[in-house]
């Protein structure tokens, strides 16, 4: 997709009434420090759409991304932060559920996982949480670049075991700084679009 203009239109808190779209949504989920901003910012070919932080737990809100006037990116609040007070992570999560389930506009989850390390608990929380939300969560492998080539695949067998994925999950290694998986994820995301469009035809 040629991205001819991205602008961040709706930001959803705690308390906010969720937005009623008419564009189709994709929605990013991870916990806090998988580099979720990162990929927002590579995918838009922006430096600085998404906040990045070396302090993590920083989105607090669900943020939609405007892009072309044809579909939300949708950034949702990371998770699994120790140092955020255990009622705001639970608000948070709430948050996220009540997006999962409402949403109706929602085509696509993607879920980041860390592709050094075995999924968490709230990993293989979060990805049970979406799978009983009825989606079935496309899985991005981040920091790829951490690791040496020779690693890959072991490190993606390591997370379709840990999260015990369905059969025929796909799982999309990726860099934010090479930008390895970036059209890989577009690829993706235009064939969900493509779909969309022949539904409302």
């Amino acid at each position: 997709m040629v991205i001819k203009n991205v602008s961040l239109d709706i930001v959803c808190g705690i308390t906010s009434k969720l937005p009623e779209n008419n564009r189709p949504e994709i929605a990013f989920a991870g916990k806090s420090n998988v580099g979720k901003s990162s990929l927002i910012n590579a995918l838009m070919n922006r430096k600085s759409l998404a906040r990045t932080s070396s302090q993590p737990g920083k989105t607090q809100t669900i943020n939609f991304y405007n892009v072309n006037d044809a579909m939300y990116l949708v950034d949702l609040p990371g998770y699994g932060y120790a140092k955020v007070s255990k009622s705001a992570q639970e608000q948070w999560g709430k948050l996220i559920e009540r997006y999962l389930h409402q949403s109706q506009m929602l085509k696509a989850v993607f879920l980041l996982i860390d592709i050094r390390h075995e999924p968490s608990n709230n990993d293989k929380m979060m990805y049970d949480w979406i799978v009983d939300n009825g989606y079935n969560p496309i899985i991005i492998a981040t920091k790829l670049d951490k690791l040496k080539r020779s690693q890959v695949q072991k490190h993606v067998k390591m997370i379709k075991q840990g999260l015990n994925l369905i059969p025929g999950t796909q799982v999309i290694p990726f860099s934010a700084t090479s930008k390895q998986g970036r059209e890989e994820i577009w690829q993706l995301m235009e064939e969900l679009l493509t779909e969309r469009l022949q539904e409302t035809e």
